[in-house]
């Protein structure tokens, strides 16, 4: 036991005998540990060299007192008085503080080698000597098991689990009207259809719809190398780019799916894997990925940071597209995408920066192969036909037209996309920011030769090469517009062509889908408040090459957005 020193006079804070029996009559445990607060911190005031553990003590009690009316223990009128009472003590304190210094400072004088603190008047009360760092140590072992009691008894109030600190809630909520225009002079329906193998339902009568999407999902805190997420959306299920649900009575209730499901590890903190259904990894626009596109397998990124300004960034994964069951009748293969990129960012000291990312996309096993004359519903290669298509790439019977009425389309060439992206993002102005944007995508994968062979097509009728695909656009305000009085406003030029990129996962909002298609977006988002905020986008959209002779269809579309996250 260390030795024990006297002090002349002793000084309890009344603020903190009520807290603890205020206290009491809620919870014995609580307010005994409290009531040892109270008195192992009372040396400190007691001490006239330790001003800085008084200012330490005022604190750590005002935030319990705090912290108890958030929990129900106290009202808030007592915690009020409690701390009313505590400023009146601690003035006190200060007072018998100066005091006690003087005396302390008499009896060194007297006796230097006791060292004598003091020594109470009625020499009843002893304070044991503490060390600062001891101190230290007590007050925070004290306020961890008050948290942990307090924890406890909120998670025993409100039937919460102890793990429910390691779940993070998101979501967001959208309001859409939409009003698609088909312009006069559009191709007949059923001749364009004919004429581009499609499911389409309208090339000339005007639309307007009101649409709503929302999204809920839970980051999880799995362990300290481990987090996974989960997120709801509402949908079509069979739809893997929009999440949109048209208003309308009729429709009872709305689908909501899963649209994320994962798993991710830092291994270091600059590399991390990720396996499940999960955002897009990629550095990339809406030429090639659509902003809702989830993928489905497993990628690995490498993000180091040589200094202040430079920066690189490397991706790889592998993901299922369309996981087939082969069997002797089926000899299609599952439909994968392997895809690999690689990038470099500047970032100057006012946070403008210059990124710029390259990328290789190659599809396996998605065209299309032909049954030749094994036609029926138990050929070889139905299932290389592709059923998630849209509008755009040229495609072909696998049947060879043998079942009027029953043609299964696949597409006509393979794709091993090369892409560049590329951004200048100026922040000389900030908060506006001016970012420009470029992407340029190239289908390495269209051979006349091959799809000759592979498809039974013969030489007169194979599509044309058309597998260029680029995009500008120009942005100009603020990053984000969730803030109120936020503004942004952006322009964009598209260009398409019909086998560029695989039209199931292109951008859904321009032109409703699809490639073969060029044309201008103009737009702008404006801040409304706190997380929400207004866009409004104009999309004019026009067929580059049409088949068979018909008219360019031409689709605009409108879109106001109300939107909100949390």
């Amino acid at each position: 036991m260390k030795k024990l020193r006297q002090t002349k006079a002793s000084y309890q804070p009344t603020g903190l005998v009520m807290l603890s029996s205020e206290v009491v009559g809620a919870n014995k445990r609580l307010s005994a540990l409290i009531l040892a607060f109270s008195l192992a911190t009372s040396a400190t005031i007691t001490s006239a060299g330790e001003r800085e553990s008084l200012e330490q003590l005022r604190s750590t009690t005002v935030n319990l007192v705090n912290l108890l009316v958030q929990e129900g223990v106290l009202s808030k009128d007592k915690a009020d008085s409690l701390l009313k009472q505590a400023a009146a003590d601690a003035a006190k304190a200060k007072e018998l503080d100066a005091a006690t210094s003087l005396a302390n400072q008499n009896a060194a004088d007297l006796n230097a080698d006791e060292k004598m603190v003091g020594k109470m008047v009625d020499d009843k009360v002893r304070v044991q000597y503490v060390p600062q760092i001891v101190k230290n140590e007590m007050k925070e072992e004290i306020k961890k098991e008050v948290m942990a009691k307090l924890n406890y008894k909120a998670g025993e109030r409100l039937g919460l689990p102890d793990w429910i600190d390691r779940l993070q809630w998101e979501g967001d909520l959208r309001l859409r009207y939409q009003s698609t225009q088909f312009p006069d002079g559009n191709p007949n329906l059923e001749a364009f259809r004919a004429a581009n193998n499609v499911v389409l339902n309208n090339t000339t009568e005007d639309r307007d719809r009101a649409r709503v999407r929302a999204r809920l999902g839970v980051n999880i805190k799995v362990n300290d190398w481990l987090n996974g997420g989960l997120r709801m959306t509402t949908g079509a299920i069979n739809d893997p780019i929009s999440a949109n649900e048209t208003l309308q009575g009729v429709s009872g209730k709305y689908e909501l799916n899963l649209d994320r499901v994962f798993l991710k590890t830092n291994i270091t903190p600059e590399l991390s894997v990720v396996g499940g259904r999960f955002e897009n990894p990629w550095f990339s626009t809406d030429l090639v990925w659509d902003p809702d596109l989830a993928f489905d397998g497993v990628a690995a990124s490498y993000k180091p940071k040589f200094n202040d300004s430079w920066s690189a960034f490397a991706t790889a994964g592998a993901f299922s597209i369309d996981e087939v069951e082969s069997s002797e009748f089926n000899k299609a293969a599952d439909k994968w995408l392997f895809a690999a990129q690689t990038g470099i960012k500047w970032t100057s000291a006012n946070k403008s920066s210059v990124k710029l990312g390259l990328s290789l996309y190659e599809f396996d096993n998605i065209e299309g192969i032909t049954n030749g004359i094994n036609v029926g519903p138990n050929a070889p290669f139905n299932g290389t036909s592709a059923p998630a298509r849209t509008k755009g790439n040229s495609t072909f019977d696998l049947n060879g037209g043998q079942l009027p009425g029953e043609e299964l389309y696949g597409y006509v060439s393979k794709f091993r996309e090369l892409n560049l992206t590329g951004q200048v993002d100026i922040a000389t102005f900030s908060p506006v920011h001016i970012t420009l944007t470029g992407d340029y995508v190239r289908n390495l994968g269209f051979d006349r030769n091959e799809i000759q062979n592979r498809t039974g097509i013969v030489t007169g009728l194979l599509p044309e090469e058309n597998v260029d695909a680029y995009q500008v656009r120009l942005d100009v305000g603020m990053p984000t517009t969730e803030k109120l009085h936020d503004w942004q406003v952006f322009t964009a030029y598209k260009h398409i062509e019909a086998d560029a990129v695989v039209d199931t996962f292109t951008d859904s909002d321009f032109y409703q889908r699809g490639t073969n298609v060029k044309g201008w977006i103009l737009g702008g988002s404006y801040g409304l408040g706190k997380n929400t905020w207004l866009q409004a986008r104009w999309f004019s959209a026009d067929e580059i090459a049409p088949r068979d002779g018909l008219a360019p269809l031409g689709i605009d579309v409108l879109l106001l957005d109300l939107n909100t996250k949390f």
